[in-house]
């Protein structure tokens, strides 16, 4: 930039215009035709004595009269080659031309090309030049054969093909030498341009100068040239000085050039020189685009000028343009940051009715915007609309999802949804880790939670201080106060520990009765300076008082009452007016209850009978104020205060948790009759007692609701169902299913799925698969969840076809079917002998991504089992452990189906040896198959054996396994064998039909008909029917095939 030190940047006075070419019209020849029309043929229109009207724009006669129709031809063929090639294709266009001009057009030989065969040629020979190095070639030499033959205007042509910036710097120098050549500020644009190109900025800048000093005046384009030269290669001070100068010479540029400099400035966060530059382009009337818009906007939103921004905003919709997905998210990040929750989904809907869809960055903003204000179902439907739209959801969306499933106490979706992430490969930033473990926190499950954090320790991730606060919550959760000790020891090396986490260990140290240790703490903290708020001060003075130490709680209190930060907190006040007899109580309007409570409590330990009647009277002057402490709840409904409703559920609620239902019923009992009726009472009453097993008394707490003619929410009725459900109460929830459909009440997605799984379990399925017509005719959304509970019904209904809609509609409407959906439909598929189907199904899901679990080889191995496959058992045996699941008794089972199934009696024999080996205790239902198979192939002594080695096992053999022996007696006319057995066992097993039966046909084939007769009298008794269809010998009758 230096080097242009010229008058260009000195002088302010216009550009003198320059010396304008004369110019010379070409004479015009007129050329007759002397061929005259055939008489004997038909009239062509060309008559010589008919000649046309004269036009207004008459038309040059050609030299050719087959001319026209060749050029034509020629057009049309070029014009479709145009638009195959796109907007760029370097074809010719397509001009009049006078004859003598058609000639040398001819004679150039151009056949349609954009330049003459000469001008071809001459581009060629000086790019050729760029395999010879610097000075390895003379252009004058180079070029001699076509002095003479270049017009200014195609050494331009050519000047402008070149590639390389020392050709084109060599062929200017040579051009200058023609007699043709005449300085331009055409020519030297070009040459800026292939300078600016490569960024050979000092070339350019010299070839700028030469330019002013050969007396040409640059325009814009010279001008905008030079500007984008400087904002590609990053010189934005060169730029914007060279801007300024342009501005004062009141050159006008194109709205590309601003838009190329407000780019470069933008990429290197100048977002105020972007402003300055858009402010110059505006105030000289430049029309902008889209782009210069979306440029700005940005700027002004990262530099802080929010208003304008918004402003600049409604002018580029007004303008007409519609913005880009990155402006509307810009926007609606800024709008979630600072608050303004309407704007931003105000600006959502606009972008959305535009046509524009979302970015996974504006679905993050909008989700931790609903996520702070507690919107979250429309967080969850945003999130389901992303699916729609396939819109892919990164790490920050998923991690908003855990927390947003653990505030709505989803705690499964929760940890499937950072299961997910993980197997997505997305799982990488402490957040998500820290979400997952705050979600097991809230659910009281602290080893998962830890586990997460020793995962992330695994995969050397970082540790924030962040982090360090959400594992000591960990181990005092866990009551581990070694292991707190040094987490707190780890915070407080990354800074001052907040009160939060000082509140936390104190009350670990309160819990574990370490009060010495919590005496030391309080000191220790007071020393460090650590800012205290009212949790800390009520935890520390409960630790005083606790131990009844009046004097260091007067002495803590006095120094906390003259604390300056202390002078508006309520209950630091009133504990310090109660405490020191402050007499000034006429400034305090307003007394804490709190610390009335935690006052009295001392000084009733304390034996203080005057200072407890004080505060007794206090509290009866302050009993009216609403309270949400455990500790002041109790007391003051005693006392007959006025607690909100939200007061008594929250507490309620509290003692449904700590299974206190005795409590819970003690203050749902002493409310006021004006609160009886409210629906969030009843509701934390009917969630209480079902959480402390109570499901008839949520059920009579329903009725006395509904015989009063309230309503509740769908909630509650979806937690009285679904007690009543889990309890085998199928009748009672039915009754609610059905007066909540012929009512007016507005159900959700959840409610729905109880509904529908309530009447799968009561074997109602045509009644649920009414409930979920229903829900889709009122425009209710199914879920996964509601999809998987339709392929029970139907397959329970044997409607495999009904249930294979139903799993592909999920997938229709962008649900991705779970484990469960997968496993769910296989296992309907294997009872329907629909085997390939069933693994074609297996393997898609694991295609999918979906991992199986144990469960889900469990019910794939049943399938294959079922029809004696058992090397197929095998193999996914194998499999499932390698894949980390270890087999249970139901893995086993499934062997030894397979392997009794395919007459593998050995093998069979063997899986069960191999569980008792690996500490997995074999059940009745392991031998049953073995018995059986061995009694219907007429192997009794092995059938005996394996019966024994059942005994052996410590088992008590059920009826399916006496069932078994009696049926293999009968069958091969074992009568003495099969009495033997009955009167072995008949004491010892309940009535049963058959096995009675049995040994009545017994006792008649051996001729003791009395004893025939007293089985028959016992079963008469019992209202027990003989079974008549039994033969004893029936398969000695049968012939072999």
């Amino acid at each position: 930039m230096d080097s242009l030190q010229s008058s260009f940047f000195l002088a302010t006075v216009p550009f003198l215009s320059s010396p304008r070419q004369p110019s010379y019209k070409p004479l015009k020849i007129l050329i007759r035709s002397s061929v005259t029309p055939d008489p004997w043929s038909l009239s062509d229109g060309n008559d010589p004595s008919k000649p046309k009207p004269r036009s207004m724009n008459a038309k040059n006669p050609l030299s050719d009269d087959n001319a026209r129709r060749i050029i034509k031809a020629k057009a049309k063929y070029l014009s479709q080659l145009r638009k195959n090639q796109g907007p760029r294709a370097q074809t010719p266009r397509w001009i009049k031309r006078t004859p003598e001009q058609m000639v040398l057009y001819l004679q150039d030989n151009r056949n349609g090309h954009l330049y003459g065969s000469h001008v071809v040629a001459a581009i060629k020979r000086v790019r050729a030049l760029a395999q010879k190095g610097e000075g390895g070639y003379d252009m004058r030499q180079e070029m001699a054969s076509f002095v003479g033959k270049l017009s200014y205007r195609e050494m331009c042509a050519v000047l402008k093909e070149q590639k390389g910036w020392r050709q084109a710097r060599d062929f200017f120098a040579w051009m200058k030498l023609q007699l043709s050549y005449r300085p331009s500020v055409v020519v030297y644009t070009i040459v800026l341009r292939i300078y600016g190109q490569i960024g050979k900025i000092k070339l350019a800048e010299e070839t700028f100068l030469e330019m002013l000093e050969a007396g040409c005046e640059p325009d814009e384009v010279a001008c905008g040239t030079m500007l984008c030269t400087y904002a590609r290669w990053g010189r934005h001070k060169a730029m914007l000085s060279f801007f300024s100068a342009v501005q004062e010479r009141r050159i006008i540029l194109s709205v590309a050039v601003f838009n190329f400099m407000m780019s470069s400035l933008q990429k290197k966060s100048l977002h105020r020189s972007v402003i300055d530059i858009w402010r110059q382009m505006v105030e000289n009337r430049v029309a902008p685009n889209d782009f210069s818009y979306t440029v700005v906007i940005s700027s002004l939103v990262k530099e802080g000028i929010h208003e304008e921004a918004f402003r600049t905003f409604a002018e580029m919709k007004n303008v007409g343009f519609v913005p880009e997905e990155v402006t509307y998210s810009l926007l609606i990040s800024l709008s979630t940051k600072s608050g303004n929750r309407d704007e931003a989904l105000r600006l959502y809907n606009d972008m959305r009715s535009q046509g524009v869809v979302p970015s996974n960055y504006t679905c993050a903003s909008l989700l931790s915007l609903y996520y702070k204000n507690g919107d979250y179902s429309k967080a969850l439907s945003l999130f389901l609309e992303m699916e729609r739209e396939k819109i892919p959801a990164d790490e920050v969306i998923y991690g908003l999802l855990i927390r947003i499933y653990g505030k709505l106490g989803l705690y499964e979706d929760a940890e499937k949804t950072f299961e997910e992430t993980e197997r997505l490969g997305l799982l990488s930033d402490e957040k998500t880790y820290l979400a997952m473990a705050q979600v097991h926190l809230g659910s009281g499950n602290v080893d998962k939670a830890l586990k997460i954090i020793e995962l992330m320790k695994s995969r050397n991730i970082w540790f924030s201080r962040f982090a360090y606060i959400v594992l000591l919550r960990c181990y005092v959760m866990k009551e581990d106060s070694n292991s707190a000790e040094v987490t707190f020891a780890a915070l407080s090396k990354t800074g001052l520990p907040d009160a939060g986490c000082c509140n936390d260990m104190l009350n670990l140290y309160s819990r574990l009765g370490l009060m010495e240790k919590a005496k030391h703490f309080i000191a220790q903290i007071r020393n460090d300076k650590v800012d205290f708020d009212e949790e800390l001060y009520k935890t520390a003075m409960r630790v005083y008082c606790k131990e009844g130490m009046l004097r260091d709680v007067e002495q803590l209190i006095e120094q906390m009452g003259t604390d300056i930060s202390c002078k508006d907190n309520r209950f630091i006040q009133t504990c310090f007016m109660t405490v020191c007899n402050h007499r000034g109580d006429e400034q305090l309007h307003e007394k804490d209850l709190a610390a009335l409570v935690l006052m009295l409590n001392l000084y009733v330990a304390d034996g203080n009978f005057n200072k407890t009647e004080e505060i007794l009277r206090l509290m009866l002057e302050t009993a009216g104020d609403a309270l949400k402490a455990e500790t002041l709840t109790g007391p003051l409904i005693k006392l007959g205060c006025r607690l909100e409703a939200g007061t008594i559920a929250s507490l309620i609620t509290l003692y449904a948790k700590q299974h206190k239902l005795k409590k819970a019923q003690e203050v749902f009992a002493a409310i006021p009759d004006s609160l009886t009726y409210e629906k969030l009472i009843y509701k934390s009453m009917i969630d209480a007692y079902v959480k402390c097993g109570k499901p008839e008394e949520a059920y009579s707490l329903y009725k006395q609701v509904a015989e009063k003619g309230d309503d509740l929410d769908a909630v509650a009725i979806s937690i009285v169902v679904n007690a009543l459900t889990n309890s085998g109460k199928h009748q009672e929830a039915e009754n609610i299913v059905r007066k909540s459909l012929k009512g007016s009440l507005e159900l959700d997605t959840v409610a729905y799925n109880t509904f529908i799984k309530a009447m799968l379990e009561a074997g109602k399925l045509h009644f649920a698969s009414s409930i979920y017509e229903r829900m889709l005719s009122l425009g209710v959304s199914p879920s996964i969840q509601t999809y998987n509970t339709m392929i029970s019904v139907y397959g329970r209904g044997r409607k495999l076809d009904r249930a294979v809609e139903m799993f592909n509609a999920g997938c229709s409407f962008g649900l991705s079917p779970d484990e469960k959906a997968y496993m769910n439909l296989i296992s309907y598929y294997g009872k329907a002998g629909k085997r390939q189907e069933a693994s074609q199904l297996f393997t898609k899901m694991q295609e999918e991504g979906i991992k199986p679990g144990m469960v889900s080889y469990n019910i794939m191995m049943n399938v294959y089992a079922t029809a004696g496959l058992y090397h197929e058992v095998d193999e996914l045996f194998q499999a499932m452990q390698r894949d980390g699941c270890s087999p249970d008794s139901f893995t086993y089972l499934a062997l030894v189906r397979a392997y009794t199934e395919g007459l593998k009696y050995s093998e069979a024999e063997e899986t069960i040896d191999s569980m008792e080996k690996r500490g997995i205790p074999p059940s009745c239902a392991h031998f049953n198959p073995l018995l059986s198979a061995f009694a219907k192939a007429g192997l009794i002594r092995e059938a005996e054996r394996v019966y024994k080695k059942l005994l052996t096992a410590g088992l008590y053999p059920d009826l399916a396994c006496n069932r078994t022996m009696l049926r293999g007696y009968m069958d091969y006319g074992l009568v003495e064998e099969g009495i033997n057995f009955f009167e072995r066992i008949f004491g010892s097993v309940e009535a049963d039909r058959f096995i009675m039966s049995a040994a009545v046909l017994f006792y008649k084939s051996a001729g003791r008909d009395i004893k025939a007769e007293g089985v028959l009298n016992s079963m008469n008794s019992l209202g027990i029917p003989i079974l008549k269809d039994l033969e004893v010998g029936l398969k000695l009758k049968t012939p072999s095939l």
